[in-house]
């Protein structure tokens, strides 16, 4: 959509949804003004507009350059129409923010619903069609949850191929950039664009979003995880996830029931525990000068990272290292493996429990093991709500990860839906 459509819409229907924390009017273009509308995650800094990270006071009042994702996308062509609600420091699934508000789940205009986590603004956006595609960080499933509970397509890259620079860290072991967008087509040349090698942490060579958007996945040998495997289900979630791995059966591809050596939720611990170490080790300082006006289930998670030693971490990191080579090794029999996204939708944001995080249970996996990843929408619960249907591919291969959603997204009858936005407006 050209910028002035984005506007239009953003402010025809942002101010029920809040997705944007800023709208830039007019948007900020880069050497040309003809490619895509974009949106930041307010995770990521744009020179000369404060890098809130869902705080009340900024992480950065005013950084004076261009995270390296941003500038990329400028360069590029396209037009970034404003920065996205985050949970604040990125560290909650939910998508709910106490201390300066929460984005509504586009799906449902009579009752907030949770929008996902914690990149909640830039999946809504993108749901709503404010804006062609969106970025995001992912540490434990923040691309993926909210594309997955907003009906959106999200894609987060293994670790070395975006660069990180003037995206704030929250667990430096795990934090990846990942887009967002309403079909895989878009999202993967977003993501070519922003990757490629910066001269730090990013070492990998640019994606090519052409060939894998143009690779035949017939005969494509993938795992898809049992139901007993997955834990509590939400039957909906269940009966989608079945009918899913039927239409990629359908495809030509031989989809094999198999357990992994460690079931995906057995990540979510140790991921955590990386998680709460080095977030507190970062964000101390600011915890400890500014816990009043933050929120105070964010504090809760930080505070667990002060009772981890570094004797602790530095074996969290060697286990890691064990469990990655043995999952690795497992999966290098298969090109991809298959799992629901999320095992519930949107719950009202009334009824969240803080203390849980069922919305990451399958997703955090993904970051631990050091695996790209991909949630493309499979369908509706019977009240009218998005599931995602969650593909890793093997280390490094964003390639195979890209085709087979592809290739899914065109056997699937998502279709391009989108939200009803009568209410919102």
């Amino acid at each position: 959509m050209t910028p002035t459509e984005a506007l239009a819409r953003i402010r025809r229907y942002d101010p029920r949804l809040k997705a944007f924390i800023q709208v830039f009017d007019p948007p900020l273009f880069g050497e040309t003004s003809d490619g895509p509308t974009v949106a930041i995650k307010d995770l990521m800094d744009i020179a000369g507009t404060p890098t809130g990270g869902g705080a009340v006071v900024p992480l950065d009042p005013g950084p004076t350059t261009h995270a390296v994702v941003v500038q990329r996308l400028l360069q590029a062509g396209y037009s970034v129409v404003g920065k996205t609600h985050t949970v604040e420091l990125a560290y909650g699934a939910w998508g709910t923010n106490r201390a300066v508000g929460a984005p509504w789940n586009p799906w449902d205009a009579r009752v907030h619903r949770a929008p996902g986590g914690s990149s909640s603004g830039s999946a809504v956006a993108v749901a709503a069609g404010l804006c062609d595609v969106a970025l995001g960080s992912d540490t434990g499933g923040s691309v993926r949850i909210p594309a997955a509970i907003c009906g959106v397509v999200g894609l987060k890259p293994g670790r070395g191929l975006v660069s990180l620079k003037g995206v704030h860290p929250l667990s430096p072991a795990l934090d990846t950039v990942g887009t967002l967008a309403r079909d895989v087509a878009t999202a993967a040349r977003a993501l070519a664009v922003i990757s490629g090698p910066d001269g730090d942490s990013a070492v990998r060579d640019p994606f090519d979003a052409e060939a894998a958007l143009t690779t035949d996945v017939r005969g494509r040998r993938l795992a898809a995880m049992p139901i007993e495997d997955l834990g509590d289900l939400h039957p909906d979630v269940a009966r989608l996830y079945l009918a899913a791995l039927e239409r990629l059966r359908a495809t030509g591809m031989e989809i094999d029931i198999a357990s992994p050596p460690r079931a995906l939720e057995h990540s979510f611990a140790p991921n955590g525990m990386l998680m709460a170490g080095e977030g507190f080790r970062i964000w101390r300082q600011r915890i400890e000068l500014h816990a009043d006006v933050m929120d105070p289930w964010i504090v809760r998670r930080f505070e667990v990272g002060r009772g981890i030693t570094d004797e602790a971490l530095a074996h969290a990191h060697l286990q890691r290292q064990t469990d990655q080579n043995a999952f690795h090794a497992w999966l290098d029999a298969y090109d991809g493996l298959l799992s629901p996204t999320c095992p519930i939708p949107a719950p009202p944001m009334i009824d969240i429990d803080e203390t849980t995080s069922p919305l990451s249970r399958l997703t955090r996996a993904a970051n631990y093991l050091d695996l790209p990843g991909i949630s493309v929408p499979c369908g509706l619960t019977d009240e009218g709500l998005p599931v995602g249907l969650q593909i890793l591919g093997r280390p490094r291969d964003e390639l195979t990860v890209v085709a087979l959603a592809a290739a899914y997204e065109r056997v699937s009858d998502w279709r391009g839906r989108s939200p009803d936005l009568s209410g919102f407006a």
